[in-house]
């Protein structure tokens, strides 16, 4: 359980970064990183489930999982778009 509330800690610890500040090949690599990152913490809490784990604290580390990972995605795809918008009208 103790490793349990360690994955919910560093879910919970993951703070979005500046993507503004961020050229376009950079904003995509943190893209991937983020999407990595659901992944691994996802492959994480199965082995909890199938380790019979507190069901309660599953269900709340999968929320903030999709929670945070969806608003970082969801700005990280906002600031990329951006970029790109303006990379192509200000080259024409």
């Amino acid at each position: 359980m103790e490793d349990l509330k360690k994955l919910i800690e560093e879910i919970s610890s993951r703070k979005p970064k500046n993507y503004e500040q961020m050229k376009i090949e950079v904003i995509s690599k943190e893209l991937h990183n983020t999407m990595e990152f659901e992944q691994n913490v996802l492959k994480k809490i199965n082995l909890f489930e199938n380790n019979h784990q507190d069901e309660d604290l599953i269900k709340y580390a999968k929320m903030i999982c999709r929670n945070i990972i969806e608003r970082e995605t969801i700005l990280i795809q906002e600031t990329y778009l951006k970029k790109i918008d303006e990379q192509y009208l200000n080259s024409k």
